[in-house]
C-alpha cells in the first residue's frame, strides 16, 4: 500500500511524459517565423543563468538555457533536459535520463558531466547562487554514464523533480562552471531554444531562435526582442500602439487603462506573489516578537488588498502560502486590533510607541505603496514609520539580505517547501528575516519528506500557525499576476510563478505586423 500511495504521488508531481504539454488547447499547428516584441519594466543587469535575481533575468535566461524539468502553467513538472525520473522507495536518491543529441550554442555536445558540474558550481558557497538552498539537500551528484545523473540526497525531498525546475538551476557547460565562471555574465552558451545576438541590460536584449534546440518544432518564433520601459506609463502607451506585443508584468493601473483598448488583451492570473514587511529578527526592537505582532495588528488588511493591490489580490494572513498553494489550509485570520498592539508594546517596553525607518525599492511601485500604507496604520498604535524610496539597484547592492526593516517582493514557488526555504527556514537562500526558529525548521524538514498528503498538510499548517504567531514578516496581500498581449500574439498565457514565460510554444498569427 505504502509502495501504491508513492508511485500515486510521483505520477502526480512528477510524472514522465512521453510528450511535451503545453498547459492550454491548441487546435492548429503554430505558424512559424517572426519577431516578438516583449517588455520588462527594469533592467536585466544579470544574465549568468545560476545569478539571476528578478523576473526580468528569469525571462532572459529562459529563453537562453535549459532546466532538467520545467513548470507548466498547472505549476506541475514536465520534461526539459531530462526525459524521465525516478526515486528510491526512502525518496532520497533520483535518477535523471537525459537526452541524447543536445547541443550548447557553441556547437559542444550537453551530456550528464555538465549538469554534473552545474550543481556543484550551485552548490558552492564561493558563487553565492541563490539555488544553493532551493534545489533541494543534495548531498553528491554524479553521471554513471552520458545520459544518466543521479542525485544522492541529505534527506528525503518528495519535491525534488519540482526543485531542478528552479530559476537558477539552468544548465551550463562543465568548463565554464569548472572554469571561467563569470564569463557568462556577458555572454551566453545554453542549450535553450534562442541564442543571445545582443545584450544591452538597460535597453534591449535580442535572442534569435536556435536551430539546434532540443525539439525541431520550436520555437516557433524567428527572433525576440525584449525593450526595457521604466515607465509604465510609456510601457502601455507602446503596446496600444502595437509597438510591443507582451507586456510581461503589468500594474493594475495600466491593466485598467488597456481593458477594451483595441486589439489589446489583458490577462490576470491568481497567484501567492505578494509584497512583505520584513524584520530583522535579531535586531532592536524587532528582535522582540511581541514588537513584530503589535505591528501586524495595526494592519487593515482589506484596505491593503484595496490599496496595494488596487483589487487585484487577497488578502495575507502573515505566511508566504495562500490557497493558490497545494497542501494550504488556512489558519484564523489575523484582525486589525489598535488596543491590543498597544498592550503588546508596552510589554515590551515601548509604552510610547517607537520610531523606525522602513526601506522601500521603486520596483514594482507596490513596494512604496505598501510602505506608506502600513506608515499610516502604525501611527494609531503610535508607531512612527519614516518610508525611504530608493533605486531598486540600489536596494538590491545595499538594502536587499541586509537591512532590519524594508519592503520585500516574491513570486509564487511551485511549492510550499519552495517559499519556505527560499526565505524563511535557517538555511534558506535569502534568510532576510533571520528569524532562524529551529521548530519551524523542524516542521518544513518532516514536510518535505514525506508523501502522505494529509501529514504534509498537518504540517505546513502547524508551520503557518508558528509564523503566524511570531511574525518575522508582515504578509498584507496576495496580488494576482497581471499581464497583456496584441491580439495577434498565439499561445502565451501569465503563468502564477511570475518568474516563468514559456515564450518558446508561443507563435504569431497572420495578423501580426512584419518586421524585418
Amino acid at each position: 500500500m505504502l509502495a501504491m500511495k508513492r508511485r500515486l504521488f510521483l505520477a502526480g508531481t512528477a510524472a514522465v511524459l512521453t510528450a511535451p504539454s503545453l498547459g492550454f488547447a491548441q487546435t492548429a499547428a503554430p505558424a512559424k517565423g517572426g519577431t516578438l516584441r516583449v517588455s520588462i519594466d527594469q533592467a536585466a543587469s544579470v544574465i549568468h543563468p545560476l545569478l539571476t535575481r528578478v523576473n526580468p533575468e528569469y525571462l532572459i535566461t529562459e529563453l537562453l538555457y535549459s532546466n532538467l524539468t520545467r513548470l507548466k502553467v498547472d505549476m506541475s513538472v514536465e520534461s526539459d533536459l531530462a526525459e524521465s525520473w525516478s526515486a528510491n522507495e526512502a525518496l532520497t536518491e533520483w535518477t535523471f535520463k537525459l537526452r541524447s543529441g543536445v547541443k550548447f550554442h557553441d556547437g559542444s555536445p550537453c551530456a550528464a558531466e555538465d549538469v554534473v558540474a552545474t550543481f556543484k558550481a550551485i552548490l558552492d558557497p564561493a558563487n553565492a547562487s541563490p539555488g544553493r538552498n532551493n534545489v533541494g539537500p543534495i548531498a553528491d551528484v554524479s553521471a554513471p554514464d552520458a545520459t544518466t545523473v543521479v542525485f544522492k540526497l541529505a534527506a528525503a525531498y518528495a519535491d525534488f523533480p519540482v526543485s531542478v525546475a528552479y530559476t537558477t538551476a539552468r544548465i551550463i557547460p562543465a568548463k565554464i562552471a569548472t572554469g571561467d565562471f563569470k564569463s557568462l555574465s556577458t555572454k551566453a552558451i545554453g542549450t535553450g531554444p534562442f541564442k543571445l545576438v545582443s545584450y544591452e541590460p538597460d535597453r534591449l536584449i535580442v535572442v534569435e531562435r536556435n536551430p539546434d534546440y532540443y525539439d525541431p518544432a520550436r520555437p516557433y518564433l524567428d527572433r525576440i526582442e525584449i525593450q526595457v520601459f521604466p515607465d509604465t506609463s510609456a510601457e502601455g502607451s507602446a503596446m496600444i500602439a502595437g509597438d510591443v506585443d507582451i507586456i510581461s508584468t503589468l500594474q493594475p493601473t495600466e491593466y485598467l487603462r488597456l481593458d477594451g483598448s483595441r486589439g489589446v488583451d489583458v490577462l490576470r492570473v491568481a497567484s501567492g506573489q505578494f509584497c512583505n514587511v520584513n524584520f530583522g529578527c535579531d535586531t532592536p526592537p524587532f528582535n522582540d516578537p511581541r514588537v513584530r505582532r503589535a505591528l501586524a495588528l495595526t494592519v487593515d488588511r482589506k484596505a491593503m488588498v484595496d490599496f496595494v493591490t488596487e483589487g487585484f489580490g487577497t488578502p495575507g494572513n502573515d505566511t508566504p502560502l495562500n490557497a493558490s498553494y497545494r497542501f494550504f489550509k488556512s489558519v484564523a485570520q489575523r484582525k486589525a486590533d489598535i488596543a491590543e498592539a498597544k498592550k503588546l508594546l508596552a510589554e515590551a517596553g515601548h509604552p510610547n510607541g517607537f520610531e523606525a525607518t522602513l526601506i522601500a525599492s521603486d520596483r514594482p511601485a507596490v513596494r512604496t505603496q505598501l510602505a506608506v500604507a502600513l506608515k499610516e496604520m502604525a501611527k494609531e498604535a503610535g508607531i512612527t514609520i519614516n518610508v525611504q524610496t530608493m533605486p531598486h539597484a540600489t536596494y538590491l547592492e545595499q538594502v536587499w539580505k541586509k537591512g532590519s526593516f524594508y519592503v520585500g517582493f516574491y513570486n509564487m514557488q511551485p511549492t510550499p517547501d519552495g517559499i519556505f526555504k527560499l526565505l524563511y527556514t535557517s538555511d534558506a537562500a535569502w534568510n532576510e528575516t533571520r528569524w532562524n526558529n529551529k521548530a519551524f525548521d523542524a516542521l518544513i524538514a518532516e514536510a518535505r519528506g514525506t508523501t502522505d498528503e494529509a501529514k504534509r498538510t498537518d504540517l505546513y499548517t502547524k508551520a503557518q500557525a508558528l509564523m503566524n504567531e511570531e511574525v518575522p514578516s508582515i504578509i498584507p496581500a496576495f496580488f494576482d499576476v497581471l499581464g497583456a498581449k496584441r491580439e495577434w500574439v498565439e499561445n502565451y498565457q501569465v503563468h502564477p510563478r511570475a518568474s516563468v514565460f514559456r515564450l518558446d510554444h508561443v507563435s504569431l498569427s497572420a495578423k501580426a505586423p512584419k518586421r524585418g
